[in-house]
């Protein structure tokens, strides 16, 4: 909720200006990736490429360990080198990370932006839910992004998605060195990365068309978070398995496609990624693993292609 927001702004604020004061600190770029279940990722580990299936030097991540409404804030989680298992089922105590056997966009996300900036240390901060919604009407039992939002009852009283996420980016952000080499890490926003909106077209077509308005609003909220007005968004486009007797599964799913292109159109450092449209599913909600392997690439070349400065 609101009440995180100048905190967590401030321990971020701290963070940057001693990292940027230390003369042998390494750089990383920053990307956010968050969203809902194609975020999660479904992707199963032994089906990745040997090169895939491994450890991807020079990229840091934190994955923040995904958390229901209405509980204590959570965001427990650790810098890590990124590997396989960050998909669906992955936890962590902010101890030690607990891998699953899926992946989402991260593998093929970060491998892509290292092919084009070889010399370039990526940090990537995951935080999703699956079943996430934006609208406060669409939060069902999974949980929703709006500040507002309030559920549950005692010490979770009010806490929502917006808040986990407050909680892991300040955890993430407060690591002075997240490679433990022994020296100060500068950590500098580059991008990020959303993948979300299916459960904002399940139940009518007023809350489907709240979408943009809300989708800014978020956007707005994390860039402030990371201390950049105006940096590089991209969106992936929700899509249809069609795998549904009445129809779509996303009832209302065009109004929201055409509130993330109004987004993007609006935004003049945002782009759409749309290839989903093309991807296979290993389920009626879920892309299979050659769905997320291309849209992790197509996300790293979408941010590339967007104005850096």
């Amino acid at each position: 909720m609101f009440r995180c927001v100048c905190f967590a702004l401030a321990l971020i604020n701290i963070h940057f200006l001693l990292s940027a004061d230390s003369v042998s600190a390494k750089t990383y770029r920053v990307y956010f990736l968050g969203g809902q279940s194609n975020m999660d990722g479904y992707g199963y580990v032994n089906k990745l490429p040997q090169d895939l299936n491994q450890p991807v030097p020079g990229v840091m991540i934190f994955h923040a360990n995904p958390a229901p409404d209405g509980v204590p804030v959570d965001g427990r989680g650790i810098w890590s080198t990124l590997k396989p298992g960050h998909g669906a089922g992955f936890k962590s105590d902010g101890k030690a990370n607990v891998y699953s056997n899926r992946f989402g966009v991260e593998l093929t996300f970060a491998q892509a932006l290292k092919k084009q900036a070889p010399e370039e240390n990526i940090a990537l901060i995951k935080i999703s839910r699956g079943g996430t919604s934006l609208a406060i009407e669409a939060a069902g039992d999974f949980g929703c992004w709006d500040p507002d939002y309030e559920k549950g009852t005692g010490k979770g009283r009010g806490i929502n998605q917006y808040d986990h996420f407050l909680a892991g980016m300040k955890r993430a952000l407060q690591t002075q060195d997240i490679d433990q080499d022994g020296q100060l890490d500068t950590l500098v926003p580059a991008g990020i990365v959303w993948m979300q909106g299916e459960s904002d077209a399940v139940y009518s077509e007023e809350i489907a068309r709240q979408y943009e308005a809300n989708l800014k609003r978020l956007m707005d909220l994390i860039r402030a978070t990371l201390l950049t007005d105006d940096l590089p968004v991209v969106i992936g486009r929700i899509s249809d398995s069609g795998d549904n007797p009445e129809g779509k599964v996303w009832k209302h799913g065009e109004i929201v496609r055409a509130a993330q292109a109004a987004f993007v159109e609006n935004d003049k450092r945002a782009a759409l990624v749309t290839s989903t449209d093309r991807y296979g599913y290993s389920d009626k909600w879920h892309y299979n693993s050659d769905g997320y392997l291309d849209l992790g690439r197509k996300f790293a070349q979408a941010l590339w292609k967007l104005p850096q400065e």
